[in-house]
């Protein structure tokens, strides 16, 4: 017999985000630390939605994780362009019609 390959070491993003569910507007203008992100096709495309992102993070004083659950394209677009600076600290606000990090 050969050797024995470790699932966890091949397995990557298959693995479930692990964390207290909350919904985006429980954590608006909180200080967050967003520690992971990761962003996969919706089945909602025919309703305009391609894309969305499941983030892990916590909440400001609180060592346990929670994720949420998006289809902002802004919040998206944002984790993708700086992605290499996770972790950090940041807020979710509602501007006009749509999310940001601030």
């Amino acid at each position: 017999m050969g050797s024995v390959h470790r699932f966890s070491d091949f397995a990557g993003d298959d693995k479930p985000i692990e964390g207290k569910k909350k919904r985006i507007d429980e954590v608006l203008n909180l200080e967050i630390t967003v520690h992971d992100a990761r962003v996969k096709e919706s089945r909602y495309k025919d309703e305009g939605r391609s894309r969305y992102m499941t983030l892990q993070f916590t909440i400001d004083g609180d060592d346990d994780p929670c994720v949420l659950f998006t289809g902002s394209e802004v919040l998206i677009g944002q984790i993708g362009k700086y992605r290499e600076y996770l972790p950090f600290a940041t807020k979710i606000q509602k501007v006009d019609r749509y999310y940001t990090f601030t």
